[in-house]
């Protein structure tokens, strides 16, 4: 028995036809300047690099002012990526903000913003090599953050079974490793991610969320810009391209690659560094 629904009201086309306003206007941001990144991409040395086995995850850490990419090196393979202050793991990637102040998927150009009360930029996307793939017929596009992450926990809800490698189970772990502590301990720091190199969207019927086979092949990266300490983990999904599904142990995985990269600091000294937002908590109740 299909949901009940109730009648369109009079007037029900005129309300239809209201006009859609941008809530944040991306206009009233300061925007990164792309032209100093560039200069400093130019002298970067690579410092560190990190493989992410498939179905697993990894930490690592990027000093501010350094590069970091993510690589897809042997096959089409999508990632999960978390983000942290690397000193205040309550300052986290804020992929809801992110996605109300840039869009629905991110690329060159747009900033990875953190949590409140800090609510600054962690992360400029520097460079993108699928940058070209933009929206398709469907209405997909590449490097969302409108998914949250596959998880055991939801696996159950839909399946009735227990998947232990999800990208929330894998990053628990990371994180864990990196912290040298338990994962239960640290488990709840584990947020909704920037989903790397997926591609996906919403159907165009009953607006459902989707995802098809990610367009990435070995020598794609995303490449960021950190504009804080970070800790950051990745997961290489289970879903391999997601091209069927996301938490699998049948689907074709490969590895990633995370490399880090150290440029010549001089062409920074004129990048604004972002300082935690100046609204105070408290500012409102004072009244």
């Amino acid at each position: 028995m299909s949901p009940r629904i109730s009648p369109a009201p009079a007037g029900a086309a005129s309300r239809r036809a209201a006009k859609p306003t941008v809530v944040y206007p991306a206009g009233a941001m300061q925007k990164p300047d792309m032209a100093v990144l560039e200069s400093a991409r130019r002298t970067m040395v690579k410092t560190q690099e990190i493989v992410v086995p498939p179905r697993d995850a990894r930490a690592f850490r990027v000093s501010r002012g350094q590069f970091f990419r993510i690589v897809s090196i042997e096959g089409p393979q999508v990632g999960d990526l978390n983000l942290w202050n690397a000193h205040d793991l309550s300052e986290r990637f804020f992929s809801g903000k992110t996605r109300a102040l840039h869009a629905t998927h991110v690329g060159t150009g747009d900033r990875l913003w953190s949590t409140m009360p800090q609510l600054r930029p962690m992360a400029t996307i520097s460079h993108d090599t699928l940058g070209w793939y933009g929206f398709d017929a469907d209405g997909a596009g590449i490097h969302d953050v409108i998914g949250t992450r596959c998880d055991p926990y939801t696996h159950l809800l839909l399946g009735g079974t227990s998947y232990n490698f999800c990208c929330h189970s894998n990053l628990s772990r990371a994180l864990a490793a990196e912290l040298k502590t338990d994962v239960r301990a640290v488990e709840h720091h584990v947020h909704d991610v920037l989903n790397v190199f997926m591609c996906t969207g919403f159907t165009g019927d009953t607006h459902q969320y989707f995802m098809k086979a990610s367009p990435v092949r070995p020598g794609d990266f995303i490449e960021l810009f950190a504009e804080i300490d970070l800790l950051g983990a990745l997961s290489a999904c289970p879903g391999g391209d997601c091209s069927a599904t996301h938490s699998s142990d049948v689907a074709a995985c490969y590895p990633l690659k995370i490399e880090v990269f150290e440029p010549d600091r001089t062409r920074l000294d004129s990048w604004r560094w972002p300082l935690p937002n100046t609204y105070h908590r408290g500012h409102g109740s004072d009244r």
